[in-house]
Formats: C-alpha cells, sequence, structure tokens
C-alpha cells in the first residue's frame, strides 16, 4: 500500500494502534511484546512525541491477539524499525486530523493551532478543548494512508531522552512476570514430557505418583500428553518428578554424546545453497580457516510458564511467548476450535531472547484448561523440562575461505556453513508446538526450512563480511536433520559468523604486518562503520597494544548486524592463563535515530554479558536419557562476579532512522574476545567456547 510501511501494511487500520480512552489516556497497541529490552517504554516515547503528550499520558497495549495489531513475532531486533515506524505514522496521522477538527470546532486555522499534553491552544491560549473532547468525531476505524510527515528529529522533546522503563515498577516489586500471575480458583500443573516424538506411553504407575504427591491432584491424559494438576503447587510438581520415575516409554528419544558435536552435525546430510556472487574461476592465493560452535541453551532466567482458562466456549491464553497473533493461530489449529473461540495475551516472562519453551508451555496449559473447563490452570515447566526440551541453537561449523589481492587484501570470499535451521517457529516451515506430538495424529514430520537472507537470515546471518571486496558469497549447508528441535536464539548465525570472519580478517592483517585496526579501515569504505569502529578503538586506547603473547590481550571485532541494522565495534581485554578472563569491554555503536539511549545502553550491555558467556562456557551435553545439560550446574552461565567493567558509547546519527539494535553486539563481541585470546597467547582457539581444556590443549599442541 502507498505510503505505508512495514507493520501498517498488514495493519492499516488507525484504531489498531491507538485509542482514546475515557481516563483522558491514549492506548497505543503494538504486536511487539516487552522482553526486557524496553520496547514498551521506546514505543510510548514515539507515540507521545507525535501526539504531543506526556509519556503517562500513553497506556501500552501489547500483544494482544484479539484487539491490537498482528506484526508476527518479536524478533530480529525489528520492533523499532517495524512497529515504531508504523506507531510513528500513525501518531501523526491521527494527530492531523484531530487538529483539523479542532480548527473547525474553533473555526481557526490548523496552523493557529498548538498541542501541550493533548489540550489544543490557539496562537499559545488554552482553547478549552482537548484530543478528547473531540475524540467522537474522529474516525479511528478508517485506514491509514502513511502521508502525513512525522515530527522532524530537531523539534523532538521526549524521543531522544532516557524515558525511566515503564515495566520496572512491577517487576521491582514482585508482580510483573508471567510467573507471578494469579487467577480466582486458580490451579497449578506440570507435566511428564512425551521423551520425543513417536515416543508412546506404556505404563503409568499412578498410585505410586499419587502417594509421592501426597495430597490431592488430577491426572490429565490425553494420547501420550499427561499433565498432573492440583491445588497445591507443591504437590504436582512432586508428582511430575515421580511420574519419570514410575513410567515406562516405548520408543524412547535416545541420543548420544557425539551428537551434540558440531562436526557431527557437520557430517550429516544437507541441502546446499549458494548466496551471493558466482565462484570465481581461479583462485591463486587463498586463506581459509575453521570455527565452530556447540548447541547453545537460552538459559532463561524462569522457566516457561503460561496461565490458560476455558469458559463459556473461550479459551484464553496467557504466555510469554514473543508472538500472540501466532500462538493464537497455532492452539486454535492444534485443539480445533475456530480462530475467533482462541484469545492470546502477552505477559511478560523472566528472561528470553529468542524461541525458548514459552509457546509450548501454552499449549500444554490450554490442552489443560480445555479438560478441566472454567478452571483457570497456571502451567510452569520444571527447569530440567526446560533445559531438555525447549528449542536449542543448533550447533554449527564455519570455514572462512579468502583470495588475496596483490596488497594482501581480500579480493574474493566465502564463508562457508554448516547448521541446521535457525527457524523453527511455530507456523514457520511447517514447525509446530511441542505437545503436537503426543497427539493420537501429530503433525507431519518438518521439512529442512531456515530463514532467508533477505529477511535477515537463519544460520547464514551476517554471513557477508562488511568489508569491501570484489567478490563475495555464503555457502551454506543445510543439514537435513538432528536428533533435537532447534530454533532461534539472539543473534543466530551471526554470533559465529562474526566470530569467523573477524578471526580470518586479525589473520590477514598479521600476515600482511599491519595493525588490525589499520588492515580494517585499509578495506572499509563505509563511512559508518569507520567511525564506529574508531570510535571503539580511541574508546580502548587501541595505539598503545602491545605486542601481545605474554598473557594479556587485546582483540577487536566490527560488524552491521543483519548488515542492516545497527552498526557495533567491541574491543575486549582478556588475562589467559588456564582459562580466559574478559577484564573490560569497550563498545561503540551507531544505531541511528536513538530513542531512549538509557534502554540502548542497557540492551547492548546485556547482549554483551550474553556473548561472553556464550563465547566462554556455554555448551549443550546429550547423553542416553536425551539432554544431559539439565540444570545451572551442567549448563553454567556467566555469574556477576565475571562481568567485566563495560563502557558503551552511542554515536550521535539522528540523521539517520533508528535501527534494530538488540544484538548487535553479540558478533562483535565474541569475536573481539577471539581476536584478544589469540593476542595473549600467540596462536588461536578456533573452538566455542574456549575453556581452560580447550586453552590446555591447544597450548599442548603448540
Amino acid at each position: 500500500m502507498a505510503g505505508l510501511v512495514h507493520s501498517l501494511k498488514d495493519n492499516p487500520r488507525l484504531d489498531r494502534w491507538l485509542r482514546f480512552l475515557g481516563d483522558r489516556t491514549v492506548r497505543i497497541g503494538t504486536g511487539k511484546v516487552e522482553l526486557g529490552q524496553g520496547v514498551l517504554t521506546a514505543l510510548a516515547q514515539i507515540a507521545a512525541e507525535e501526539l504531543d503528550l506526556g509519556i503517562g499520558q500513553i497506556s501500552m497495549m501489547s500483544g494482544n491477539s484479539v484487539e491490537g495489531p498482528g506484526e508476527g513475532y518479536t524478533a530480529s531486533s525489528w520492533s523499532i524499525e517495524h512497529s515504531g515506524a508504523a506507531i510513528r505514522l500513525v501518531a501523526a496521522e491521527v494527530r492531523a486530523l484531530a487538529l483539523m477538527h479542532a480548527a473547525l470546532r474553533l473555526n481557526a486555522s490548523p496552523d493557529e493551532l498548538t498541542i501541550v499534553e493533548g489540550v489544543f491552544f490557539r496562537n499559545g491560549i488554552p482553547s478549552g478543548i482537548d484530543y478528547w473532547a473531540i475524540a467522537g468525531e474522529l474516525d479511528l476505524s478508517a485506514e491509514a494512508t502513511g502521508m502525513v510527515s512525522p515530527k522532524p528529529a530537531d523539534a523532538y522533546r521526549l524521543v531522544g531522552t532516557s524515558v525511566s522503563r515503564l515495566d520496572l515498577p512491577a517487576k521491582l516489586t514482585g508482580s510483573g512476570f508471567i510467573q507471578d500471575m494469579t487467577l480466582p480458583g486458580m490451579l497449578h500443573a506440570r507435566t511428564l514430557r512425551q521423551p520425543g516424538r513417536g515416543a508412546a506411553l506404556a505404563l503409568l504407575d499412578e498410585a505410586a505418583v499419587r502417594r509421592k504427591a501426597a495430597a490431592d491432584i488430577n491426572v490429565i491424559r490425553i494420547d501420550n500428553f499427561l499433565a498432573f494438576v492440583g491445588i497445591d503447587e507443591t504437590a504436582v510438581r512432586a508428582a511430575a518428578v515421580a511420574a519419570a520415575e514410575y513410567s515406562v516409554w516405548t520408543n524412547a528419544r535416545a541420543l548420544h554424546p557425539e551428537q551434540a558435536k558440531a562436526e557431527w552435525v557437520a557430517a550429516q546430510p544437507s541441502i546446499d545453497r549458494l548466496i551471493g556472487d558466482p565462484l570465481a574461476g581461479s583462485i591463486p592465493d587463498r586463506v581459509s580457516a575453521t570455527f565452530s560452535r556447540p548447541f547453545l541453551s537460552h538459559g532463561s532466567l524462569a522457566p516457561s510458564c503460561a496461565v490458560a482458562v476455558y469458559r463459556d466456549g473461550m479459551l484464553t491464553v496467557w504466555s510469554h511467548g514473543q508472538g500472540m497473533h501466532p500462538l493464537r493461530e497455532n492452539i486454535a489449529k492444534t485443539v480445533g476450535l475456530p480462530l475467533e473461540n482462541v484469545a492470546c495475551h502477552h505477559v511478560q516472562g523472566a528472561g528470553c531472547y529468542g524461541h525458548n519453551g514459552a509457546d509450548d508451555a501454552a499449549l500444554d496449559a490450554a490442552l489443560v484448561a480445555l479438560a478441566l473447563p472454567g478452571k483457570p490452570i497456571r502451567l510452569m515447566w520444571r527447569r530440567e523440562e526446560e533445559f531438555g526440551y525447549e528449542p536449542l541453537s543448533s550447533a554449527m561449523i564455519v570455514t572462512v575461505h579468502a583470495a588475496l589481492d596483490a596488497a594482501g587484501r581480500p579480493a574474493d570470499w566465502t564463508t562457508e556453513i554448516w547448521s541446521a535451521t535457525h527457524g523453527q517457529r511455530p507456523g514457520v516451515g511447517g514447525a509446530y508446538l511441542l505437545a503436537a506430538e503426543a497427539m493420537k495424529e501429530p503433525p507431519p514430520e518438518r521439512k529442512p526450512f531456515d530463514i532467508p537472507l533477505e529477511r535477515g537470515g537463519g544460520a547464514v546471518r551476517n554471513g557477508i563480511p562488511l568489508y569491501d571486496m570484489a567478490a563475495k558469497r555464503i555457502s551454506y549447508h543445510l543439514i537435513h536433520d538432528v536428533p533435537v528441535r532447534t530454533s532461534s536464539l539472539r543473534g543466530l548465525g551471526a554470533t559465529l559468523n562474526v566470530f569467523a570472519i573477524e578471526a580470518l580478517i586479525d589473520e590477514l592483517a598479521a600476515r600482511a604486518g599491519e595493525d588490525p585496526v589499520r588492515y580494517r579501515l585499509s578495506t572499509l569504505s563505509d563511512p559508518r562503520a569507520r567511525r564506529t569502529l574508531e570510535r571503539a578503538a580511541a574508546m580502548a586506547g587501541w595505539s598503545s597494544r602491545d605486542a601481545g603473547g605474554a598473557g594479556k590481550g587485546l582483540g577487536i571485532g566490527l560488524a552491521r548486524y543483519k548488515n542492516a541494522s545497527a552498526y557495533a565495534a567491541v574491543v575486549a581485554a582478556v588475562e589467559v592463563d588456564e582459562a580466559v578472563r574478559v577484564t573490560d569491554i569497550w563498545c561503540a555503536v551507531d544505531a541511528g535515530l536513538v530513542i531512549n539511549p538509557d534502554g540502548v545502553v542497557n540492551q547492548v550491555e546485556g547482549n554483551i554479558v550474553q556473548a561472553i558467556s556464550w563465547t566462554l562456557i556455554e555448551e549443550v551435553g546429550f547423553g542416553p536419557q536425551g539432554i544431559s545439560t539439565v540444570d545451572w550446574h551442567s549448563y553454567p552461565v556467566i555469574r556477576f562476579s565475571d562481568i567485566p567493567e563495560i563502557r558503551v558509547e552511542l554515536i550521535g546519527a539522528d540523521q539517520h532512522e533508528a535501527l534494530g539494535v538488540g544484538e548487535c553486539a553479540g558478533g562483535p563481541t565474541a569475536a573481539a574476545i577471539g581476536n584478544a585470546v589469540a593476542h595473549a597467547l600467540g596462536m588461536r582457539i578456533h573452538d566455542m567456547p574456549m575453556t581452560r581444556e580447550r586453552i590446555m590443549t591447544a597450548a599442548l599442541r603448540a
């Protein structure tokens, strides 16, 4: 549709986005949801800015599948770029419409009117009317035209300021998460998970399970889906734990430790594709290097949880999943209800960037609610269940190949990637909700599918280098089958791709006898990328970097997320003995127009911390009973005591559009650490995580 952008094309009605409420606030709807990234605060700022309101006059409605706009999943750092752009246009158009009606009411020209906190002023004098006085005259059922220009950046008063997060007060007082949610008469539920597609429950000693529960419980069985329900949460949890001991399954999934290795994944059958420039005919001077990372868990702070109730033919589900409109469609399809008889509402969850178990827990709760009509059901996964059954981020191998020109610069580049899919959100590529596998007639097996590069890419995300080269391409090997579900985790394939690309760039700089920053600048024409790189280097005092090799190192990494969103350059300082300790991080970011500077810095800091954890310690293991890393001991994440000093600077670029920022620093951070370790040791560690064992093994080989 002409003049409309992104989400507004699919949701053109103004009243899906904006409504004037009787309490003298304006409700702003968004299909994007709050995952801890501060997006609802930023979107409220955008709306208040365009409408000339105070931030307290905006109420946000997020992830309402019945009344709000459908914007798919909250993913790929698109919330501000897509939803923010739509809200900006809608608010500007409604403001213009309201000015026209106010001018008619006052017998004035719209140019005579200004708006202050929703009140119309005529030539600087209050007119006595406001938005709410004329709201009934505005036809918000009309479709947006997208033809009204928003304010210029130099007129902003709220955008660009660090407004306090709207979601924090509730979280700080113990009521901000779905795990805290209660409803009158609510029952608690836990599940006995089907151990793999095709597994069938042959025997359950229900009497023994009830004895272990030591309280009255209901046992709900639907084919091979089992849940234990009762008033006492401790009792139903005890029942679920006991059920694993007192049940017998046929055809249960069995895993082998070697299947968790990236090398095993890369050896499986694949669908092969070449993306980018054609292969060069002859490559006289080619340098290659191979890098890997293991399967990763989301490591969510709290296990997945959902609340559901089935009453008077209507199934209502509250979930912390990342897309309520897709969830509604997937649940309705799975349980056989008409779409209009299912409503999904977002409630924030305690931690996750990506596709964890939230959607699956929502279907679990829905199944129990349908079995017990009229009873609100709160279903929460156990920690072991979260680690053992959520989708993982796929193990990957990346080999980067560079053909050099006479000056030692890359003229031809191939990033070769072996990975399973990073895109199995329900409803995408034939993927479905987990409990659907336990039904008598499960959906068909998923077909290999990954997110195409034009939508940001999955395994291939950031596989094309940012640097100037005559030809560059991706050789992608999409693995047919791995024995676990894989899907999206923050950054998707970008983390290892940037790690590998930046490692080889460092190696090429050493081969040419040049400083890594100067070498990068010599083959980088993008002025915003150059400025970001130079700023990070200056922040870290790069010019005083020594020759390395004495156990202390300084490394740098650069990328533009998806080659389309925010730029980030990271410098890491490390100390390496038997293990790696990151002591300092410096990061420069160009995110274009920044809505909330404090929120952006928080996002970047969190992304850096998570990337340190991936790079140094996180790794999923397999065993005969399934995933073997099912607690914080076997799957450790970074501790507060290991977080380095982190300094983030935002580069002023308000003349440019706002860019997605939440995942921009992950790849550069991993790359900076890898390059710093190589600088400290005089040798490179090619595999993540860079554990004590890998460092000692590399040292012995050296």
